[in-house]
């Protein structure tokens, strides 16, 4: 991880100064903006690793930054924002976001997460032509180029949500406690928050099943947590 860039894009400068030295202290680059605009154009210019991204920024906001990037560029996306309603985070992720926290913030936490996201793409990498594709009734996943078809149509998954439906779909049948996926998807258990999964879950939902209020390939198992269905037809 050592001198990975990550682009941290609030207009506070104690904020951003407090990152800065957390992550500098772990051998990241820092790359730091105060503004939306200058963001999209930092992504294009360094390839940042990561992104940690406020939501209110003057001029374009971190969700509009988000919805841009999302068009087109698949760089996780931390929020880190003084907005902390649900409807705040469920928004956040609904759009791309990867994972969210709220101001005031542990520092240490923050640096934890970083490091959880950037050991996943790293595994993800070392394992991306492990497996070829997984094929079931209406719907593909192609684990080497990261796309997934329902009905022979490409659709576009956040970085998270393929993770889940790829882990899912990889043993079908199998449940997995909420707790489990989220580990194996954000490589952490007690520092997450149970609603960033089941929103990926939500959307993951809206995106591949037929009928989302009636799903048909992730299954809810009531009072245990979810499994993916391969016998669907």
């Amino acid at each position: 991880m050592s001198g990975q860039k990550i682009l941290i894009v609030d207009d506070e400068p104690e904020i951003v100064e407090l990152i800065t030295i957390y992550l500098e202290r772990e051998g990241f680059t820092v790359i730091p903006c105060d503004n939306g605009q200058l963001a999209l154009e930092l992504v294009i210019m360094h390839r940042p690793a990561l992104i940690i991204l406020d939501i209110l920024l003057p001029g374009m906001d971190g969700i509009e930054v988000c919805r841009q990037l999302r068009k087109n560029d698949p760089t996780p996306i931390l929020f880190l924002s003084c907005k902390s309603e649900e409807i705040d985070i469920i928004l956040g992720l609904s759009i791309g976001g990867d994972d969210y926290m709220t101001k005031p913030f542990s520092p240490s936490q923050l640096v934890a997460r970083v490091k959880a996201q950037l050991r996943r793409s790293a595994l993800l990498d070392q394992h991306r032509h492990e497996a070829d594709v997984l094929r079931f009734p209406g719907l593909e996943i192609d684990l080497v180029s990261h796309t997934v078809k329902v009905n022979n149509k490409t659709v576009q998954l956040s970085a998270k949500e393929f993770d889940l439906i790829s882990i899912m779909a990889k043993t079908p049948n199998r449940v997995y406690r909420l707790e489990q996926l989220y580990e194996l998807v954000w490589s952490l258990d007690s520092l997450g928050d149970p609603r960033t999964l089941i929103v990926h879950i939500s959307n993951l939902r809206k995106k591949i099943e037929p009928n989302p209020a009636e799903p048909k390939y992730i299954l809810t198992v009531r009072g245990f947590g979810y499994k993916f269905n391969g016998t669907y037809g």
